[in-house]
């Protein structure tokens, strides 16, 4: 019997591929620093990368590697949790795990045949989205069917890519990699509407107002903004779609609002992060009108803004929460949750209002990234491999 002078033992040993959430989170945390480090050394001309341009490189690395990696570890966990039924776990999971790695190495190694390079790569989206079709069909749930169907079209965005890269396609590089960009924008729309406000509820004990017209705008502006900037990128449809698209955007945020959430790291990392989305979308639809370097910053308000902080916000939260522990950042990850918000903040406005400070605002922008991320692997990293502390699976 367990008392408060004889606790029960906690778990021992190592469970790295007890779910999807543990070597996708941990890979995607490690995977960030190496990222943005090599791509700092590629800046200054140090290092070449592979088959792909650098520029391409860095930013199909940023969709492809780190942020599938992220995606890939949420939905595994979460399509457990919807459907009652196992995800891969494992063995099955470990081999998953390894072909987004090889997919990862096939770009640094030097002399791989770049054909060989883009099968293996071009192979990890398709065989997640069949992992995670299936508990969703076995369970019946259509609403949940629109995740396997974004992961196809994340897998036709990377074809894009390796199409040019491999000469197959002409200037399709560029149109993958925004592709990309826009699906990911779109699975944090749907599943920030989940999540953000229901966590915020159980933590606070508030009541989240969501407004039906709110909520399927949301949807509906974000996929009519995103198709017009694909199609017609400086085009007055675009900005009027995008500009609804914010307006809407701000709305559901401020329907989520509570100060309450200021003194809780992990609720405030993920509202800042949806607020991230809105600012994109204010500044896609400025760059459709015409503003001069108004379309890159709009691009990393997205990546940088809106991925990078919800994606950091969203590991530490599951992280604990799967792992059977108090749902409370450590002091250190609130260091993290504001360098990644300095570093979005540094990409984004830097380069928009003080174009001659590119190289230094680069510079910058990687360190807060490299950061924040470091603090993650730091803290997270025997989380994710040891078992849970309740003794529970997964």
């Amino acid at each position: 019997m367990s008392s408060p002078l004889n606790p029960p033992s906690r778990p021992s040993g190592f469970a790295p591929f007890a779910l999807g959430f543990r070597p996708f989170f941990l890979a995607a945390g490690l995977f960030a620093i190496v990222l943005l480090g090599l791509w700092l050394a590629i800046l200054q001309g140090r290092i070449a990368t592979g088959p792909l341009a650098p520029a391409i490189w860095h930013g199909h690395e940023m969709l492809f590697g780190f942020t599938v990696a992220v995606i890939a570890g949420f939905l595994l966990t979460a399509a457990q949790n919807w459907t009652g039924i196992r995800t891969p776990s494992g063995t099955p999971l470990a081999a998953l795990f390894m072909l987004w790695l090889a997919g990862r190495l096939g770009f640094l190694v030097p002399g791989l045949p770049p054909g060989l390079v883009a099968l293996v790569d071009l192979a990890f989206l398709p065989v997640l989205a069949l992992a995670l079709a299936w508990p969703i069909i076995k369970a019946k749930q259509l609403n949940n069917a629109p995740f396997p169907i974004m992961l196809l079209a994340l897998a036709a965005a990377n074809a894009l890519v390796h199409g040019e890269a491999l000469g197959w396609t002409a200037a399709t590089a560029s149109l993958g990699l925004h592709l990309a960009a826009y699906v990911v924008v779109m699975m944090m729309v749907v599943m920030s509407g989940r999540v953000i406000p229901s966590f915020t509820d159980n933590k606070l004990r508030t009541h989240a107002r969501r407004w039906k017209i709110i909520e399927w705008l949301a949807s509906v502006a974000t996929l009519g903004a995103l198709v017009a900037a694909l199609l017609v990128p400086d085009s007055r449809l675009t900005a009027l779609l995008a500009a609804i698209a914010a307006a809407v955007h701000l709305i559901r945020l401020a329907g989520w609002y509570t100060g309450k959430f200021w003194s809780v790291p992990l609720l405030w990392i993920l509202h800042l992060g949806y607020a991230w989305i809105a600012l994109g979308f204010a500044l896609l639809a400025l760059s459709a009108a015409g503003v001069s370097g108004a379309a890159g910053a709009s691009l990393h308000a997205f990546t940088t803004g809106g991925i990078g902080v919800l994606t950091l916000g969203m590991m530490a939260r599951v992280s604990l929460g799967h792992t059977g522990r108090l749902l409370e950042a450590a002091p250190l990850m609130t260091l993290a949750f504001v360098a990644i918000n300095l570093a979005a903040l540094i990409r984004v406005v830097l380069p928009l209002f003080f174009p001659a400070a590119y190289a230094q605002g680069m510079a910058a922008a990687g360190l807060m990234w490299i950061a924040a991320f470091g603090l993650f692997a730091a803290i997270y990293t025997p989380i994710l491999l040891r078992p849970r502390v309740d003794g529970k699976p997964g």
